[in-house]
């Protein structure tokens, strides 16, 4: 440090040390506090960065559908993948109003379209189309309307229908619309081995009896045993196919001609086997399952 020299008045000198300033001190403590604060965040930020990783690692991987920003709560959560699993979804009884989370949650969905419409053919009879038109009358002329009927399902215990009706030319704009109302409409659907002449406790058709109706159209599925096939109509087996079922007997009647009240028939039976409530004992002997079998 250096020293001054400070004369006195008797002629003798006194060396003097300049006092350290506050600023001085202060400068010092600085860098040891800072040191001991760098440390201290490395020892706390060295576990939470291996927590991070695990629950990224845990977590599977999502594609989200481009432009969507979910609006409901529902959306948000699984946007954010606080749920991963569509069954959680149906057991809180939560309603699914946007098409995406379906997208989601169950990404191998396939889709397909009922042929509910028809025009005269050549030799007769009715040439079957997928799109019905309907007509109304107007002081300006008949006003047509066309309406698809779609269905989607994972071929392992989920499906869905849904109609819908657009102006006449735009048929890829109702196929869509009808598509994401099938998404909403989509439902767990209960299998496994309900015959009496099988019980091989597979899954390959219904756990029991049911009845579905819609209109004047009565339909009544039984459990049929293995290598029997769908004995249903052909639009029927759409979707049987995309719900995972391969054995079923059918038994209808009503105005089964009118294919949206019979389609609707069905996935009102399938719907009923969720409903109906069955012991533990007779769900281990058909080996009932409801929703996905891994």
């Amino acid at each position: 440090m250096p020293v001054k020299k400070v004369k006195k008045d008797k002629g003798k000198t006194k060396k003097i040390k300049p006092r350290k300033k506050k600023t001085d001190k202060l400068e010092e403590e600085k860098p040891k506090q800072e040191t001991k604060k760098e440390e201290r965040k490395e020892i706390v930020e060295e576990p939470r960065e291996s927590s991070e990783e695990k629950v990224l690692e845990e977590r599977p991987k999502i594609e989200i559908p481009e432009g969507w920003k979910p609006k409901t709560v529902l959306g948000k959560k699984v946007l954010a993948g606080e749920i991963t699993d569509i069954n959680n979804v149906f057991a809180s009884g939560t309603k699914i109003a946007e098409a995406p989370i379906v997208d989601i949650l169950l990404p191998n969905l396939e889709k397909d379209v009922i042929f509910v419409g028809g025009s005269t053919g050549k030799g007769g009879g009715i040439r079957r189309t997928p799109f019905k038109r309907t007509s109304r009358m107007h002081k300006s002329g008949r006003r047509y309307r066309m309406s698809v009927l779609a269905v989607v399902g994972n071929r392992n215990g989920y499906v869905g229908i849904g109609l819908a009706s657009s102006p006449p030319g735009k048929h890829r704009e109702s196929i869509e619309k009808a598509t994401n109302k099938a998404k909403l409409n989509i439902i767990p659907v209960a299998r496994g081995c309900g015959s009496w002449e099988c019980l091989c406790g597979s899954h390959h058709s219904i756990p029991f009896t049911v009845e579905g109706k819609s209109g004047s159209c009565i339909i009544k599925l039984i459990p049929a045993p293995k290598g029997i096939g769908l004995a249903v109509a052909d639009e029927i087996k759409k979707i049987m196919n995309l719900a995972g079922i391969s054995d079923v007997w059918c038994k209808s009647r009503g105005n089964t001609k009118m294919r949206i009240n019979f389609a609707r028939a069905v996935f009102n039976a399938l719907k009923k086997l969720n409903i109906y409530k069955t012991r533990p004992d007779f769900e281990k002997k058909v080996s009932m399952k409801i929703g996905k079998v891994e």
